[in-house]
């Protein structure tokens, strides 16, 4: 009996990091034009352009200034460990 128990709440708790994984993934948003967004993904590549060349990463709490948006991208200036004008793709800000 205890270890149904023991089963059932370890089922339970992976339920619960799964539900906690994605309300995490669902707040992340789309960027502003003009705004200093916040990265909430992981890790989000850095581009040369859309779809193009990795030239680095931005990690979570990294900020991000978009000049540009096109469907799926954001162009702007990368704050933190990159310092530098470059393509992300959208939809990953705080």
């Amino acid at each position: 009996m205890n270890r149904v128990l023991r089963t059932a709440a370890a089922g339970a708790a992976l339920v619960v990091v799964g539900l906690a994984l994605n309300t995490t993934q669902a707040q992340a948003a789309d960027g502003h034009l003009g705004v200093r967004e916040t990265v909430c993904a992981t890790d989000l590549q850095f581009r040369t352009e859309p779809g193009g060349a990795r030239a680095g990463t931005l990690h979570y709490g990294e900020t991000f200034k978009i000049d540009q948006i096109i469907p799926g991208w954001v162009h702007g200036f990368a704050y933190g460990t990159i310092n530098h004008n470059g393509w992300v793709q959208d939809g990953w800000f705080c």
